[in-house]
C-alpha cells in the first residue's frame, strides 16, 4: 500500500471521469488499498474518489469511512445514484479544494439510493440520508469530473476562486 498524492484545485485532472471497472483484478485491488491508505493517512478525510488522486486513468471507485475510529471502510465501484429525494443545504469542504480554508453551502438531496459493486464485485444497493447522502453525492460528482464548486452559483464560485487565487500567492 502507498499513499497517493491528492490533486489540488484547479488541477485539470480533477475534471476526469472515472473509468468503468469491468474486472476487479490485482491492479484494482491495489488502487483500492492505496486509496484507503491515503484516506486514513490524511487528517480529517472522510472519503476520496479515485479521480481526486494522481492515478493514470483513474477508475470509478470511491472509498468512504465516516466512523470515528476509521474502522468501517466502504468501497464503492461504479457507483450510481438511482433515486434521490428531499433537500439539504449544508457546508461542504473537499480534500482537493483547500480543505483548511474553503467551505461553502451546497444544495444536495437529503436522501439517496446508490447502486454499486463492493470490493468483492458483489452488486450492492443501499439508501443513505444526511451526512452520508451528502458524502455519496460529493464523491460520485468527483467520479463524473465535478467538484462541489461546480454546484455553486456563478457569484459564489467567483468569490471562492478569488480566495483560492489569494491562497496560491502565499
Amino acid at each position: 500500500m502507498a499513499k497517493v498524492r491528492i490533486l489540488s484545485y484547479p488541477d485539470p485532472k480533477l475534471k476526469r471521469v472515472g473509468k468503468k471497472v469491468t474486472v476487479i483484478d490485482d491492479a484494482i485491488k491495489k488502487i483500492i488499498a492505496d486509496m484507503f491508505e491515503t484516506d486514513y493517512g490524511t487528517q480529517n478525510c472522510a472519503a476520496l474518489a479515485a479521480t481526486q488522486l494522481d492515478f493514470d486513468n483513474p477508475p470509478a471507485i470511491t472509498v468512504i469511512d465516516l466512523s470515528e475510529k476509521k474502522n468501517e471502510p466502504l468501497c464503492l465501484i461504479n457507483p450510481v445514484i438511482t433515486h434521490s429525494e428531499g433537500e439539504q443545504f449544508e457546508y461542504e469542504g473537499c480534500m482537493s479544494v483547500y480543505p483548511d480554508h474553503i467551505h461553502e453551502r451546497v444544495k444536495r438531496a437529503a436522501r439517496v439510493t446508490v447502486k454499486a459493486l463492493n470490493e468483492q464485485g458483489v452488486e450492492i444497493e443501499f439508501t443513505a440520508e444526511g451526512y452520508m447522502a451528502k458524502c455519496l453525492q460529493h464523491e460520485i460528482d468527483h467520479l463524473n469530473g465535478l467538484t462541489y464548486l461546480d454546484r455553486l452559483s456563478p457569484l459564489k464560485r467567483e468569490r471562492i476562486l478569488d480566495k483560492i487565487r489569494r491562497l496560491r500567492k502565499k
